[in-house]
Parts: C-alpha cells; structure tokens; sequence
C-alpha cells in the first residue's frame, strides 16, 4: 500500500528472506542510505516501513533490498471477508517446510548422538549407520543455515546462520574424511571414554553426533520462533473481523441483506437491538443505548437519537436504528484503528537477538583463528593432516550447540511456567524489553475495574425499606434491554433473590423506564424522568445523588406511588484485586499511569480508590489519543510498558515497548500484545514482568556460559590438543548445564504464594 504526502511518497514493502534480526538491520541499514529514503524494517512483521522522495520509485527500492539478498514486494490490503478461510492457508504452507525439515531432523539426530556418546551402542560398523541418518540432516534439515550464510557471505555478513553452517559442514566433511581417508571407517572403530589431552591427528575421529545435533536443536528453536512470529500481523486482521459482516439495506422501502463491503456512502440500513452496526454513520431514525465499550473504552452506554453520530462495529443494545452510512472501507474509525496498529507494530525497533550479537562478532574471529591456526602449524612444519585436525577442531569446538540451546530452552521453560501460570510470553525479543520498562499505563476499563456496570449502593428515603427499593426497582429493570437497567436487575436479584413479574412496562427513550409492579406504580431513571411526573428528590437522596456523581458514578433515582423512594448508585466496579497489583507494580520499579476514555471525574475517583496519583491520570482519550499518550511518554525517555483488554487499546498496546493483554478481551488486543494475561487480574501483571525478566536473566547467564566454554576450548583446540571425546563430554556438559539452568524457571511462584 502506497501514501503520498507533499513531496514524499510511502510505501510498505513486504520483505521475504529474513531469518534473524540482524537481516533486518541490514536490510534498513542498505535502505537509508539511498538518497532521501527513511526506513525502518521489522523482523516480526517482516514489513519495511519507507518513507521517499520524489526522484525514488519503488521499484528502485525493491531492487536495493534484492541486491542485500532478500525479497521485497508491495503487500495486498488486509482482506475484510473471515468466511474464505484465505487467512489460515499462507501461515500453515509458510511453516510446512521448517516444521518437515524439524521432523527429520529429530528423527535422525536422535540415535546418531546416542551410539556417539554411549559406547555400549556402537556395534561392528556402527559409524556408517550414523553417516547414513547424519547426512540428510546436515544437508536437508540444515539447507536453511547454509543457505543464509551463503547469503550473507556474499555480502561480507556473519550471524548465527554463518556459524551454523560453518560448524556443521566443518563437522560433516571432517568426518567424511576420517571415514573415507582415515582410519574412522574401519571395522570395529569405537569413541572410548579417555578423559586425556594429547595431540592427535584426527584420522581416526568423526564428529557426526554434534553436526546433527546442532543443527536439530537449532532447527528446533526456530520452528518456535517462526511460529509466533506469524502471529504479529494477527492483530489487524482481528481488528477488521470485529466489524458486522453483513447489513441490511433499505432500498426502495425494502429490506435487502448484503454484505458489509457493498455498503455506499449515503446507504440507509437497519440495525436491530443485539446486532452490530456496520458502519459509521449518523442515525435518522429511532432511539437507542450503543454499547462502545470495544472502541472508545467508555464503560457507560451512550444514548443516542436521530442525528447522533455511531460507529461501526460497536453494539446496538436497546431499540431500533435506522443509520445513513457517512463514511465505509478504509474510511471507517475501526479501519483507521487497524492502521494505527499496524504503524505501532512497523515503527517498532526491532529487538536484536543475542545470540546474534555474539556471533557477529563471534563468527568473525573463530574463522579467522581457524585460518591462523592452520598457518600456524603448517608453518611449523606439521604435517598437512596434523594442520587440518586443529584448525577444524577449532570450527568443530566454536559449533554452537550450548548457545544455540541458551535462548530457545530457557524460553520453552520460562514460557511454559508462565502457561501454568496464566502468562502467555510471545518470543524472546519481549524479555529484552521487560528489564528496561520503568513506566506502565493502566487502561481503566476491563483492566484496572471490571468493565461491567454494577449496582454499588443504594441509599434509601427514611421512611423506605431497602429491600423493597432493590425488588420493585429491580423487577421493572429486569424488564429492560439497557446494560444500567440489567446491573440494577442483576445487583437486585443478586442481593434480594427472586424478582416479580411486572404487570406493566414502558421504556421512555433517554430518561429510563415506568410500569407497575405489584400495585405500585414505579419509575426508575433520570432526575428528569422524576420531575415529568411533579416528583422531587428529598435533600438527602439529592445528596446522595451529587455524592454519587462527583465521584463518576451514575445515579438513578427511584420512585412509586407519587414519592421519590431512592437513589442507585451504578458504576464500572473496580476490582478487588487492583490496589495490591499497583503495590507490586510499584515494588517492581514502575509508575503506574491511569489511562481511560471515561470522563475525569470517573477517572481520578478510580485512581484515588487503588492509589495512582492524580497527576499521573489521563481521561477522556480517544483510541487514537492514546497512542499519543504513548509517544509522549517514550518521548520523555520512559521504557513504556501498557496493560489494556479493547479493540481502542490496540494500537497503544502495539506501539508500547511492552504489550500486556488482558486475556479476558478482544482478541484484537490480546493479538498486538507482547505478553497475555489469560485470568483478567492486573496482579498476573507484576508476575508476568518477574517472570520475564527472570527467563532473560536465565538466557543471559545461558549465553555467558555456552560462550564461556567455547572461549575455553578454543586454545585447546588450536593447540591440536583436543581429544574428540573431550570434546564431546564438553559439549555434552555445556548443554546439560544450559538445559538444567533453563529447568530451574520451572520453581517460579507467583508473588501471593
């Protein structure tokens, strides 16, 4: 999709090829140095964002990043249609061939590192079985490695994939010649246990168990990888699946149902209560309450009327509209929303792997020291062979089997203690993130209360008794469709139990409702309502009314038989375990900031109740605000993490440093957060913050000592001092030792246990 602005154009490139984030550093890197170009790539959307001038065509920049040796094109637009079952295929045939390559590996890799490194396995010619299961792994499964350090090379590059590569081919054709030109091949040759350093030629030593098991053990973390990262777009597409699919159009006096993308500007269509609106518009006949909660986050229903503007995709929850539709397609408020989303997700900094920062820096001096190292000794005089076993000792012993296992092992466990926990951790670039947030805004409703309208209090005449007030009020409410009336109903039958039957009913559009209920005849809504009727409100129910709305509550009054009877107080109850989630928030270093589409009023008594500071509120923002508020934030030097659970927090929650989604809401949030809380209680939060910053705690010491061992073993190994079987038994220790330091994440406890 292309934009233009006054003398610059953007593009966004959909970018193929990329297979860490060290590519995308390099595919920005190459963009922004064409003239007037600004780019910024993302790995996990595997988009490029391009600003560019006009003496650019896209074209060119397609042919720069083709040039870097990855592929670009221009993107289709998000499809609108959920019933074509289109979304699902691309993702299932994107991850076939790596989830194949995996399997195999598996497979094969297994007995091949059992018969090395247990000497009761290996049989008469035991070697060239494990040839025969080794090397479709190493040229099969392993293609992928090869073919990014080729990549790469040609582009005077080294990442992870260099490394890889470089170890494993060094392991296979070494071994291939022990086998073949050595003395590895000959009948009855075995891998003895001798704990020795001596000099060897290596004419007798294979090292097929460790090209398989690395190359199988890496494949295993990408798969993982690969498959949450085809996740990041997801949010967009729940966005636009949020919408009604289809409408009701009313053409010549008639009812036609047609789908939602033939709408027109200036079409007029039915909504009946229940059903969604399909797209933005301005009602022209009939009154309603609109539940749009979904996407401005305000947790009391707006009453609307002829005239009123709506919004699409939001909830018609009482009586029949007719809406004239004013904007449709890319031009709707839920489409724009899609859009700020999809900005959020792109304007990301790509988190660097880092596995990948060592290895650019790692890959580089090994092959330089395998070089040295074979000059070195031929320059001694030693014999070629003598020469050749250590310098590729050197790329056998620098294969990354323990740093290659530092990140994806920690994470599978961390992850996985978070799964139990009701904390679903995305990828590990999240982790990086979660050891530099210092600021975290808190969406008020459905996260910090519990976005439902509930009936807190009542306060009665003196002469009234409480318990009739909630039976008769909450009788008549019952018989309403409006979310107030059904808390009031709810909080009613909740607390008095079986509601009567009322004998007579009427909604009065915008002031509540009136009937009679058991011989009583009874009005519950709005002060005006009461005063239609020549009721006033005691002073002390008028008291209780202002108490109730200076502290952002809605008040509703209640009357029968000619006299003001009560007051209900209903509002969006705060959760009970909210205070103590700020406290742990708090002891976590963050500072907690209240962000809401609700009125002030409503947001600071919030605030107050579970102690965030007046100054740190903001109310009354839009969906589109509160990426701003974000921006503003990080602006300031804040590491921004946000908790929300509406579609109108997901384009925050995307632009955020850390996304936690309420696994209670939208699914469009749920799918532009970094981590989901799946039981909807702002506590798991401060667990789920511990928890990650524990698993890259666990990743960091992984990579200190999987690096650790191969800076050890290295002088040992360009010394020709490296007997195979230490090799082994190292490799083997740093790999147990990496998996057993990742197992201890499975003892995390949550902060109340």
């Amino acid at each position: 999709m292309t934009t233009t602005t006054p003398g610059a154009a953007e593009v966004e490139l959909a970018i193929g090829g990329m297979t860490c984030a060290s590519c995308a550093a390099r595919i920005e890197k190459k963009l922004n140095r064409m003239d007037g170009v600004e780019a910024t790539v993302n790995y996990a959307t595997e988009k490029a964002k391009v600003t560019f001038g006009p003496d650019i065509a896209v074209a060119d920049l397609i042919a720069t990043v083709e040039a870097t040796g990855y592929t670009a094109r221009e993107p289709e637009p998000p499809r609108t249609e959920s019933g074509d079952g289109g979304g699902a295929v691309p993702e299932a045939d994107e991850l076939r061939p790596l989830r194949e390559r995996l399997t195999a590996a598996v497979v094969l890799a297994v007995p091949v590192i059992a018969m090395a490194m247990i000497p009761a396995l290996q049989f008469d010619n035991w070697q060239w079985l494990s040839l025969t299961l080794a090397a479709p792994v190493v040229t099969y499964s392993a293609w992928p490695f090869h073919k990014a350090a080729w990549t790469n090379a040609r582009h005077g590059a080294a990442t992870m994939d260099t490394l890889i590569s470089v170890g494993t081919a060094a392991a296979f054709l070494w071994s291939l010649w022990a086998l073949f030109f050595g003395t590895a091949g000959m009948p009855g040759m075995r891998h003895p246990f001798e704990l020795t350093i001596a000099r060897s030629d290596g004419a007798g030593n294979i090292y097929l168990e460790a090209a398989a098991g690395v190359t199988a053990f890496i494949l295993a973390g990408r798969y993982f990888e690969a498959r949450s990262k085809r996740k990041a777009g997801a949010a967009l597409k729940a966005l636009l699946e949020l919408g009604a699919k289809e409408v009701t159009v009313l053409r010549d006096g008639r009812e036609h149902l047609v789908p939602v993308a033939e709408l027109k500007v200036g079409d007029r269509f039915l909504v009946r209560p229940g059903e969604k609106i399909a797209t933005d518009g301005t009602v022209v006949e009939g009154s309603s309450a609109v539940d749009a909660s979904m996407l401005t986050g305000e947790s009391v229903p707006v009453e609307v009327g002829v005239g009123d503007g709506v919004t699409g995709a939001t909830l018609n929850a009482g009586g029949r509209l007719v809406v004239e539709a004013t904007r449709v397609g890319a031009d709707t408020q839920l489409a724009r929303m899609a859009k700020l989303v999809e900005d959020a997700q792109n304007g990301k900094a790509a988190a660097q792997r880092l596995a990948d920062k060592i290895s650019a820096v790692f890959v580089p001096v090994v092959i330089a020291l395998a070089i040295g190292t074979l000059g070195f000794w031929l320059g001694n005089g030693a014999g070629i062979t003598e020469a050749f076993t250590a310098a590729v000792a050197v790329l056998i012993i620098a294969c990354p089997c323990a740093l290659g296992l530092a990140t994806p092992t920690a994470l599978m466990v961390g992850t996985g203690r978070g799964a139990q926990l009701g904390i679903l951790i995305k990828g590990p670039e999240v982790l990086e993130t979660t050891r530099k947030v210092d600021t975290i805004v808190l969406d008020k409703t459905g996260t910090v209360t519990t976005g439902r309208m509930t009936l807190l209090a009542v306060h009665t005449a003196d002469t009234t008794d409480e318990a009739e007030v909630l039976r008769l009020a909450g009788a008549l409410e019952h018989a309403s469709e409006h979310p107030i009336a059904q808390a009031v109903a709810a909080g009613a039958a909740a607390r008095v139990g079986t509601l009567p039957a009322p004998e007579d009913f009427a909604n009065i559009a915008g002031l509540g409702v009136q009937g009679i209920v058991e011989g009583h005849a009874v009005l519950v809504g709005r002060q005006k309502l009461l005063a239609e009727w020549a009721i006033e409100l005691s002073d002390k129910l008028a008291q209780a009314k202002e108490q109730a709305e200076a502290a952002g509550r809605t008040a509703i009054a209640v009357a029968w038989d000619g006299e003001a009877r009560a007051v209900l107080e209903v509002a969006d109850a705060i959760k009970e375990t909210s205070p103590e989630a700020i406290r742990r928030l708090r002891a976590l270093g963050l500072t907690p900031i209240l962000l809401t589409g609700d009125n002030r009023a409503v947001a600071e008594a919030v605030a107050a109740e579970v102690g965030i500071a007046p100054e740190h509120v903001f109310a009354e923002v839009l969906p589109q605000d509160k990426v701003d508020v974000v921006k503003r934030l990080q602006g300031e030097g804040r590491s921004v993490a946000m908790v929300g659970d509406g579609v109108n927090d997901a384009a925050a929650l995307a632009q955020a440093d850390l996304g936690l989604a309420m696994g209670t809401g939208t699914d469009a949030a749920i799918e532009a957060g970094d981590l989901t809380l799946v039981r909807g209680d702002l506590r798991v939060a401060a667990d789920a913050i511990r928890l990650s910053r524990k698993t890259l705690g666990t990743i960091r010491s992984n990579l200190f000592w999987a690096f650790a061992y191969n800076v050890a073993a290295l002088p040992l190994a360009a010394s020709g001092l490296l007997n195979p079987m230490i090799a082994g038994a190292a490799m083997a220790f740093s790999s147990v030792f990496v998996v057993g330091n990742s197992l201890r994440l499975r003892g995390f406890q949550p902060a109340d246990r």
